[in-house]
């Protein structure tokens, strides 16, 4: 069966930090699709996150690449299966030389933090209650 998988193309300032702080994170890099201007991140099975050089990424593009620490261009969100899992990767962002963003988000029935990466590019981690998602 078919599975439709989403790339997120970000432009970063320098592709070798980038990995780094991805790979401590628990992700991998396909280096079939990563070289020198751009890294292919792997976050699961149908997420993957290409980290561009500024130059790559402007071949993709006609418009002003947006600097991510002053301007917010997109706000990606990846589901996490605990609260725990939650806090896991956020402190891990941090740990790995990211940034804490926001606030910690307690619903009861959802719970979620943020961090931004070494570009400024903003990921949120959020868990909900499976309970929740099926009433």
């Amino acid at each position: 069966m078919y599975q439709q998988m989403i790339f997120v193309n970000l432009a970063t300032n320098d592709v070798e930090a980038s990995k780094k702080f991805f790979t401590e994170l628990g992700y991998t890099i396909n280096p079939q699709f990563s070289s020198d201007e751009n890294a292919c991140v792997v976050i699961s099975d149908t997420i993957v996150a290409m980290l561009l050089s500024k130059s790559r990424y402007a071949d993709f593009t006609k418009k002003e690449i947006a600097d991510s620490t002053k301007t917010s261009e997109v706000l990606i969100c990846l589901s996490a299966e605990s609260r725990e899992k939650v806090d896991e990767l956020v402190d891990k962002a941090i740990a790995a030389g990211g940034t804490a963003t926001g606030e910690t988000q307690d619903q009861g029935f959802m719970y979620g933090r943020a961090f931004d990466d070494l570009d400024g590019h903003t990921w949120e981690v959020v868990w909900m209650d499976p309970a929740a998602v099926q009433g």
